[in-house]
C-alpha cells in the first residue's frame, strides 16, 4: 500500500504495543517497513527535532509498504478501536479512508 510521510507516522504510532506472539510479530516486521529510512531523510530533506517529537520534511515522500492479510486486520481493528473511544483524530483518516472506506 503506498502511504506517505504523515501516514507512515501516524500508523507507527496506533500499532499496538501488546498482543498474541504471531501479531506482535508481525506488528514488528510492520514497524520495520514504516520506519523513515536514511534515503527517505535525504530524498524528503526530513528533520528530526533533537527530542524526536517534531518531524518536518520538504518533499511529501511515497512509500509502497507491503501490508499483508493479518496487518492489514491489525490496522483495521487499530483504527476501529481508536473510533469506538472516540480518540480517532484528523491525521488518521487518510488511513481510514484506505483502510476502511471512505463511507
Amino acid at each position: 500500500m503506498v502511504l506517505n510521510i504523515p501516514e507512515r507516522i501516524a500508523l507507527f504510532g496506533i500499532l499496538p504495543e501488546k498482543e498474541n506472539f504471531v501479531t506482535l510479530r508481525i506488528v514488528r516486521d510492520l514497524r520495520s517497513n514504516l520506519l523513515l529510512s536514511e534515503e527517505d531523510i535525504k530524498e524528503g530533506e526530513i528533520i528530526i527535532s533533537e527530542d524526536g517529537q517534531m518531524i518536518t520534511w520538504k518533499k511529501m515522500l511515497e512509500k509502497d509498504v507491503p501490508i499483508g492479510e493479518k496487518a492489514t486486520e491489525v490496522i483495521v481493528a487499530a483504527l476501529q478501536k481508536l473510533d469506538s473511544e472516540k480518540a480517532l483524530e484528523e491525521r488518521y483518516l487518510s488511513l481510514w479512508e484506505k483502510f476502511i472506506g471512505g463511507d
